[in-house]
């Protein structure tokens, strides 16, 4: 089956050759879908020749891979983010996975490189979320059938957990499998506003989440911490906001 790859990225020009070369190495009969969401610094140019289809739409991680959705020809459709690293028996897995007409999707276990204690402790916090409480993050890769996208009525569009509200659409379609496969993610984030304190805060925000708090409440209770973390260590750019990848 044809899996279409989708990728939202925004001023990614660092990083966004390698990333692409990685997935024709790792993923070589898949299609992929760039979707820029208007970056200042010529990602959307570096893009042109490595990936099948190369889109600009407004910013915001929902609408873009909802764009990218949208023009894809595949059967499966699979997101990545632009800072990760594919194992190379994922798509294997991902045809395995679906082999089982129940399953409507999934997505895989996360490893957040450098190796430090702190991010081994998040990704087993985040395996147990996703095991227990069928919930996970788009950093973990999603994967779905086509058909099941759809239905689950795509990303919705919003500023934050968007990813985790579409994986729960998703569940309530059919069965959801985690993958035992690994994609490794960067740790820039966490880096730029503090790794332990980031992860805790992602553990807070997290639990609030699963007990049902209001998104508009998180919203707000993310942009102040985004904001004070970023001015202390002068990242402005960098934020926990999901819809800026």
């Amino acid at each position: 089956m044809l899996v279409s790859i989708v990728v939202p990225v925004l001023d990614e020009a660092p990083i966004i050759r390698a990333f692409l070369e990685h997935l024709h190495l790792v993923a070589p009969a898949a299609e992929i879908i760039v979707v820029d969401g208007g970056s200042t610094d010529g990602t959307l140019a570096l893009c042109h020749g490595l990936a099948d289809h190369v889109s600009q739409t407004t910013r915001g991680r929902a609408r873009q891979m909802n764009a990218g959705a949208q023009i894809a020809h595949g059967e499966v459709f699979w997101f990545v983010h632009a800072d990760s690293r594919i194992a190379a028996n994922s798509l294997a897995g991902i045809d395995s996975a679906l082999c089982d007409a129940a399953m409507v999707g999934g997505c895989f276990r996360l490893e957040i490189v450098p190796r430090r204690w702190i991010y081994r402790i998040r990704d087993a916090l985040g395996d147990g979320c996703v095991d227990m409480f069928k919930i996970a993050l788009g950093d973990r890769g999603f994967f779905c059938r086509r058909e099941s996208f759809f239905a689950a009525g795509q990303y919705p569009d919003q500023p934050l957990l968007e990813d985790a509200d579409f994986y729960c659409q998703l569940r309530r379609l059919g069965m959801v499998k985690r993958l035992s496969a690994k994609i490794q993610s960067s740790a820039r984030r966490y880096e730029a506003l503090g790794p332990i304190r980031t992860s805790l805060f992602y553990l807070l925000v997290m639990t609030l989440y699963i007990l049902g708090a209001r998104m508009s409440f998180l919203e707000k209770l993310v942009r102040w911490f985004s904001v004070r973390q970023a001015r202390n260590q002068n990242h402005p750019r960098r934020t926990l906001l999901s819809s800026s990848p």
